[in-house]
């Protein structure tokens, strides 16, 4: 076992001044370490049963797959208004300044469909939590979320009450 945190490069002042970003493609990019990622993503779910994974735009697509196919289920991308070709259902979610919106076809997710949905960070929880909303009013069971990191100083589990969190790594402090 190689310990994962590690492989987190920390971008100082990227997206903005102020910011320390967690750059997960330095694990990703090490055959080694995103292996054990994803094994360690699918550790608490080798023995639920699962119709799904739902995948978080971007780099919860990659991840997101990786477990899929781990799990031998199927995958739905959960991604940005306006990205996805056929009908779709919309949520938004309001963001540091104003708001934005995710969306999952509507044909993706259906009665009582077991779903555990992957991403690669949990900062705020906005995101996630309108994912969720998504699935439920689609019909979806959330049986957990999923992710490499936590950003735990930005309190996102206060958005996800309710549903169980697995998480990798955590960062306590900016």
């Amino acid at each position: 076992m190689v310990d994962l945190k590690s492989f987190i490069r920390t971008v100082p002042d990227f997206p903005k001044k102020g910011i320390g970003f967690k750059d997960i493609t330095t694990l990703l990019k090490e055959a080694g370490a995103f292996q054990q990622a994803v094994e360690m993503l699918c550790e608490p779910y080798r023995e639920e049963v699962l119709d799904a994974v739902v995948g978080v735009e971007a780099r919860g697509f990659i991840l997101g797959s990786a477990v899929a196919y781990e799990l031998g289920v199927g995958f739905v991308p959960a991604r940005k208004s306006g990205k996805l070709p056929a009908e779709t259902l919309n949520e938004t979610y309001t963001l540091e300044y104003g708001t934005d919106g995710v969306e999952i076809h509507k044909d993706a997710i259906g009665n009582g469909t077991k779903v555990l949905i992957v991403d690669d960070l949990l900062a705020t929880g906005g995101t996630t939590a309108a994912v969720v909303r998504l699935v439920e009013k689609l019909g979806g069971v959330v049986i957990g979320v999923a992710f490499l990191v936590e950003l735990r100083f930005l309190n996102g589990r206060e958005k996800l009450k309710g549903v169980p969190i697995h998480v990798l790594m955590d960062f306590s402090e900016e």
